[in-house]
């Protein structure tokens, strides 16, 4: 046990030119440090969308799903240490009517690699991958309240997406494009509700938020904010918002709750 429980984080992940990105990448590894270092991490990215629970296979290889990129990306590794007892201690905190099913060959997808390559270089944490089973908010916060004990047990619990994600409607592909007023007011607008931890406006984004359906015209990447905030001690009390801004347009916002 740890004297102090680890936060859980909602990060926004990525493609892998943010490797490349020495402001955004130095935000994340400074962020990093200022963390206590965490015994293991577990993981929920918008790219493993999969039903039932399913648990990613320590020292499989790396997920490459993204395509058009420079070649190196795809020679990345990322080997960390085994987290097979992490991966039994998910399973057993689940409700009997929850089935969990272990993978045997899928490793970290670039939702989980990419920001932690950069987090923690040394890739000497455990590092486990959960699916995201769900899209229901209220479902993803029980989850998240299920695996709160692991905060306590030296766990960093992440929820890896992108704050706005409407890639189809990005008209220009630069690092410093202009923001679409679509994704300004939906991040201006989620900024807000986190700051007064308003779990239930945020949960409400389909009805609630501006900038709908440009800034998430499909809401993976929105969703695993709500494992993040369900593993709070209280869920209602504000977020704090560590990251903040814009790459490509779409809000890098992140935050870490206690």
């Amino acid at each position: 046990m740890t004297s102090t429980a680890m936060p859980a984080l909602y990060i926004g992940h990525g493609a892998p030119p943010l490797l490349d990105d020495p402001v955004w990448s130095g935000e994340l590894a400074s962020w990093a440090r200022e963390l206590p270092r965490p015994k293991a991490v577990l993981i929920v990215s918008a790219h493993w969308e999969s039903a039932p629970l399913t648990l990613s296979a320590s020292s499989a290889p790396l997920v490459y799903d993204f395509g058009g990129f420079d070649p190196k990306y795809y020679r990345m590794t990322y080997e960390t240490p085994d987290a097979t007892a992490l991966a039994q201690r998910v399973a057993a905190m689940m409700p009997r009517t929850e089935t969990v099913h272990q993978h045997t060959a899928r490793g970290l997808d670039h939702g989980a690699w990419v920001p932690l390559r950069i987090m923690y270089p040394e890739a000497d944490i455990p590092v486990l991958q959960m699916s995201l089973p769900t899209h229901d908010p209220g479902r993803l916060m029980e989850l998240g309240r299920r695996l709160r004990p692991l905060r306590e047990e030296g766990v960093l619990i992440v929820g890896s997406g992108f704050l706005t994600h409407g890639l189809p409607f990005l008209t220009e592909f630069r690092i410093d494009a202009a923001v679409p007023g679509w994704s300004s007011d939906f991040d201006a607008w989620a900024a807000d509700a986190l700051a007064r931890g308003d779990v239930d406006e945020l949960a409400s984004f389909r009805d609630r938020a501006p900038g709908l359906p440009y800034a998430h015209p499909t809401v993976e990447h929105y969703s695993p904010l709500f494992v993040t905030l369900g593993a709070a001690t209280d869920p209602a009390s504000p977020a704090e918002q560590v990251i903040d801004g814009f790459w490509m347009g779409l809000s890098k916002r992140s935050l870490q709750v206690a």
